[in-house]
């Protein structure tokens, strides 16, 4: 299944080194003429779906800084056991990945693991919101976008700024949407959660608000924003109608706001709290309604790892976010495509041309002469996430869940590095 051409068929893929050099369609009747040599590895993938590697456009791999939460090499792990071949790191490490040095380092560590990692350097230095990074320079050093991550960029005149230079570059802004005046006690949807834990919570003003505004101040620009996690019914429609006012915006949805509401932040505690909060019904239901027109064309995961100490501290102390890079196929096969939502091909599509082409990757596709990352899918398996996780963390509330769908081997440039 190749989302990028709309192809689904029965073929032999034959790969070469790290290029797919063939593609065989064939009949339930029929079987390639290719000639088999000794030394090919043959993989009998029969009932499963393959499918472009996925593609994952907001990770956080703790690296440099906070490496007791994860760091590249388990991050990576992590990644490739849920089918991701491609990924993108932010940049609120410690250091701050705001110079050319600290964007080498994590360079230097991604090209030791066996699949695509890229990274989004800083806005504005040290993700103040108050001077701007050398962007072009960032830029000319790899880097693949930029953000402010986990914070927004209040001031307008920077905001802009960072949009003109990084129209100029030809590269993507990408935006954490939540306006902390609006905030008491954030990670926790302002309403029967908050009330649940007696404190002030996140209302939805705090996230729309901000997109309205950013998508005001993008307009004219030429800048392509990616307004992050999106959580709000208000926000959805914001994109929506800017999108058909002409801007350049595209908007990630994560899987837990399409799975869950502010309900799980009672059940589960700090392990469902996360920046921006888990919402209402109405915003969950908005959100897939906005992967079904289109408005949200990214499910990205926003893997957060945090340590189990820092996760049981109290409600309001605890950091916010939650892993989620081995249980995002499963939860979008469950979720979109057995309830109805989406299609097999459009969950595809959400979850790996459609971010490779907004952050301007070589990604997310299956074709003669492209790149051989491809995941095997068993799209019917019913299996329990338990807690054990290839990613050092463990914070998450979907331990327990029975999900269907999983990535059962994935082969990121040619080589197989989940499922052998």
């Amino acid at each position: 299944m190749d989302p990028k051409t709309e192809t689904q068929t029965k073929a032999d893929l034959i790969i070469c080194d790290s290029t797919v050099e063939k593609i065989i369609p064939i009949t339930d009747d029929s079987v390639s003429d290719y000639k088999i040599e000794d030394t090919d590895e043959v993989i009998d993938a029969a009932g499963l779906i393959a499918a472009p590697g996925l593609v994952d456009v907001h990770v956080h791999f703790r690296d440099p800084g906070f490496t007791a939460k994860e760091d590249i090499h388990t991050g990576a792990a992590s990644a490739v056991a849920g089918g991701y071949t491609s990924v993108v790191m932010m940049g609120n490490t410690d250091p701050r990945c705001d110079n050319i040095e600290t964007l080498a380092y994590m360079q230097e560590k991604a090209a030791a693991e066996p699949l695509h990692i890229y990274v989004t350097c800083n806005a504005t230095m040290g993700m103040k919101g108050e001077e701007l990074t050398d962007i072009s320079a960032l830029h000319k050093a790899g880097a693949v976008g930029v953000t402010d991550d986990g914070l927004p960029i209040m001031d307008h005149g920077i905001l802009t700024q960072v949009f003109l230079k990084a129209a100029a570059c030809g590269i993507p802004v990408s935006l954490h949407e939540e306006d902390p005046s609006l905030i008491e006690n954030n990670g926790v949807n302002r309403g029967k959660a908050s009330d649940h834990y007696g404190i002030g919570g996140s209302p939805s003003e705090a996230e729309y608000s901000l997109i309205k505004r950013d998508l005001q101040i993008a307009s004219g620009t030429g800048v392509c924003v990616d307004i992050q996690h999106i959580s709000t019914a208000e926000g959805v429609e914001a994109v929506r109608q800017a999108r058909k006012e002409g801007v350049n915006v595209h908007a990630e949805a994560t899987p837990h706001h399409f799975t869950l509401t502010d309900d799980a932040v009672i059940a589960f505690g700090t392990n469902a709290k996360m920046n921006p909060p888990l919402r209402s019904e109405a915003d969950r239901m908005a959100i897939i309604r906005g992967l079904q027109d289109g408005t949200i064309d990214m499910i990205a995961t926003d893997h957060a790892p945090h340590t189990g100490e820092e996760k049981a501290l109290p409600i309001t102390k605890a950091p916010s976010g939650i892993i989620g890079l081995e249980t995002a196929l499963g939860l979008g096969i469950t979720e979109l495509v057995k309830k109805g939502y989406l299609s097999m091909m459009d969950l595809l599509r959400l979850m790996t041309t459609g971010p490779a082409q907004v952050y301007n990757l070589d990604a997310g596709y299956i074709a003669e002469g492209g790149p051989a990352d491809i995941v095997l899918i068993d799209p019917d398996i019913e299996w329990t996430v338990e807690d054990k996780f290839a990613s050092k963390a463990h914070n998450t509330p979907f331990v327990g869940r029975v999900l269907k769908g999983k990535a059962i081997m994935t082969i990121a440039s040619g080589k197989i590095v989940y499922g052998k």
